[in-house]
């Protein structure tokens, strides 16, 4: 039993974007679930947006910033890079977007759409060069191949989207 617990928390933290990805859209379920009826739509983009920045920026960010500074043999390894003094790098940009996506998660348009922006112009950037990778160097890894590249490319599109739908169905003040 505890070998596959082990294997569940492993298969969930390898992919960790689209953990993210679904437990914010669980968490915005309940949170429209509790809420005062009627629903109407301005509430349902509301609590879809607060929890996408919150977990699929801030705490998706977070964990790269954990696992780039504390355990980048690890995550290079996974991404199938060679270790790189960069990585502590890329930790600390990933800490700046995880504090605006924390920060935004609870805060106006214009500010969720900075903390979406950003991140979004760097998912989109590692996706061209996972690309690459797979092209020129054949790197199929999970970290370079797998759910983190499909999610490099869904998690901006779905940022956008949500921040086209808050625009046509703003929250009364």
């Amino acid at each position: 039993m505890s070998e596959a617990i082990g294997w569940v928390v492993q298969l969930l933290l390898s992919n960790f974007t689209l953990t993210l990805l679904v437990l914010g859209l669980l968490v915005s379920l309940v949170a429209i679930a509790r809420a005062p009826r009627p629903v109407d739509k301005a509430l349902i983009v509301e609590q879809l947006l607060r929890w996408f920045v919150f977990f699929s920026i801030g705490v998706s960010f977070l964990y790269n910033f954990i696992m780039h500074s504390v355990f980048g043999r690890f995550a290079a390894a996974f991404i199938g890079w060679a270790d790189s003094p960069f990585q502590l790098e890329l930790a600390f940009a990933s800490l700046g977007f995880a504090a605006v996506g924390f920060l935004a998660a609870f805060r106006g348009y214009e500010l969720r759409l900075a903390a979406i922006l950003g991140p979004a112009i760097f998912l989109l950037g590692a996706a061209a060069g996972h690309v690459y990778q797979m092209i020129t160097a054949g790197n199929f890894a999970p970290g370079n191949a797998g759910a983190v590249f499909w999610t490099d490319i869904l998690l901006p599109l779905i940022g956008f989207g949500l921040l086209v739908a808050a625009r046509r169905h703003p929250m009364s003040q």
